[in-house]
């Protein structure tokens, strides 16, 4: 049976606000996620269709508390709560220290994913 935990994922990393670790299983990827600051992930997604997230995610909040705009509304999921996101959303705040376990396409996770690693390359002068 695959299988993966926080400890045992080998993709992701450390990336100072925020400590990303995930594996995929059978075309789905496992997402662990803390946020240690809340910061405006938006311009992260500048370039997808709508500058929103394309890729729909299934998840738990394991600790704290995270806000999504979807359509034209506020969203708030927080510690207990299971959670659909539709294609289309972009996340607007997380409180620091908030912890999911998120699990996504991993097709469409990979070109969102793209996009926001050029953007972080763009702001941070790379």
């Amino acid at each position: 049976m695959p299988k993966v935990s926080k400890e045992s994922a080998t993709q992701g990393g450390d990336y100072g606000p925020v400590e990303d670790r995930s594996d995929e299983l059978d075309g789905y990827t496992v997402g662990f996620t803390t946020f240690r600051e809340d910061f405006d992930t938006t311009p992260l997604l500048k370039g997808l269709p709508e500058d929103r997230c394309q890729c729909a995610h299934w998840g738990y909040v394991i600790k704290g508390r995270f806000t999504y705009r979807v359509g034209d509304r506020e969203e708030v999921v927080e510690a207990g709560d299971a959670f659909y996101l539709p294609p289309g959303h972009a996340p607007v705040g997380q409180e620091p220290g908030s912890e999911m376990v998120q699990f996504s396409p991993s097709q469409d996770l990979r070109e969102t994913s793209q996009v926001i690693i050029k953007n972080m390359q763009e702001t941070q002068g790379a």
